[in-house]
């Protein structure tokens, strides 16, 4: 499994504290409410295995890219990081799961937030889901702003902005496929249920920030798309074992 070595996980982990204590800062000055959002969303991005930040970064090198010289390598590293973990955020909304990792998640904990305030169930459930989606919205956001600040050259940020683009669109029709697949009983055809694997999970996972890395380090147009229709496969298989 690829995995961030040390100094590489302080980096990323760095970058992406930055960008989660600007959050929670701007937030904390718009009222106790506010602040309790900006929380439960860092929160929401702490942890993990580092995944994506670690094939962004794979990626870079395996194309000759040199870490000690590549500033901006660590912010959009972070930025598949906060990605991930916005589409967490929103599939938890989508599957009205309450807790991650054995503790509440955004819509849990301001369920429990409603809860104190005096609400009944359907101001739970009212709260928890505008707060799960609030919070997902602003990581997509923190995601966007990590790529357009990182000291890339302009066409390196030109084409990770066509990879954020694509990989919103495509992991936003996947999850829509998979939602839509559930109805019924009928089983969907194979093809349809690897193209839905594929969308929702293998596009943003891997073949995205493989590609990043193999972009950042300046690889030719065939390297990167063989990489991506790697990334692509790995991801599928991913999906499958995880589901």
């Amino acid at each position: 499994m690829i995995v961030l070595s040390d100094a590489a996980q302080r980096e990323v982990d760095d970058a992406l504290e930055v960008a989660l204590s600007r959050l929670r800062k701007r937030a904390a000055s718009l009222g106790e409410s506010a602040a309790a959002l900006g929380e439960a969303t860092a929160a929401a991005a702490a942890g993990g295995k580092r995944l994506r930040p670690a094939l962004v970064i794979a990626a870079f090198e395996a194309f000759g890219g040199d870490c000690a010289h590549a500033p901006g390598l660590w912010r959009v590293a972070a930025a598949f990081e906060l990605l991930h973990a916005a589409f967490v955020v929103h599939d938890d909304l989508i599957d009205g799961d309450v807790e991650r990792r054995g503790v509440p998640n955004v819509m849990g904990a301001f369920r429990q937030r409603a809860r104190a305030l005096g609400g009944d169930a359907r101001d739970e459930r009212t709260l928890g889901d505008a707060a799960a989606v609030l919070a997902g919205d602003l990581l997509l956001f923190e995601a966007t702003r990590l790529i357009a600040t990182a000291p890339v050259p302009a066409p390196a940020r030109a084409g990770l902005f066509v990879l954020l683009d694509d990989a919103l669109l495509v992991s936003a029709a996947g999850e829509l496929a998979d939602v839509e697949q559930a109805i019924g009983e009928s089983l969907p055809p194979t093809a349809s249920l690897l193209r839905t694997a594929r969308d929702k999970t293998a596009f943003y996972s891997f073949q995205a920030p493989l590609s990043a890395g193999a972009l950042l380090a300046g690889a030719a147009e065939a390297q990167r798309s063989a990489v991506e229709a790697a990334g692509s496969e790995i991801g599928i298989a991913f999906q499958l074992a995880d589901d």
